[in-house]
């Protein structure tokens, strides 16, 4: 997905708080969940960012065309009227366009379901002894 075509408010906006916990049933995990995924956007767009900048770079650049590079200071420009990850993830996330796994909670599950299937053949056995 291409952050930087991506359009969301940039503005306050109020939301429900009920729509930020349907996929993962808590809404801290869905906040933990936000969180990662914004550090993600935000570490891309950074490594972009001074990537595209280095291009405009020279070595034997006097102080004059340091702090007059248009090139590089038009380049920051665009970057600073991006939306804010922490936005772009929300938005992902209200459109389910993010996959969320836990694996602690589905190993818990798995470890839940084996012991409930144990029950279940105990008291089975139980039964057949007892007739």
């Amino acid at each position: 997905m291409d952050v930087k075509k991506f359009r969301t408010t940039t503005s306050i906006v109020t939301r429900n708080i009920a729509n930020f916990d349907e996929q993962t049933g808590n809404i801290y995990e869905t906040i933990a969940m936000l969180s990662k995924r914004s550090n993600q956007i935000s570490t891309d767009l950074k490594k972009e960012l001074h990537r595209k900048i280095e291009e405009f770079a020279s070595s034997s650049d006097s102080m004059e065309e340091i702090f007059e590079n248009r090139e590089q200071i038009e380049i920051v420009k665009y970057y600073e009227q991006l939306p804010k990850p922490v936005l772009i993830a929300i938005q992902e996330y209200l459109n389910k366009e993010l996959y969320y796994r836990n694996p602690e909670k589905e190993k818990m599950m798995a470890q839940r379901a084996a012991a409930n299937a144990e029950d279940q053949n105990a008291e089975v056995e139980k039964t057949d002894t007892a007739e």
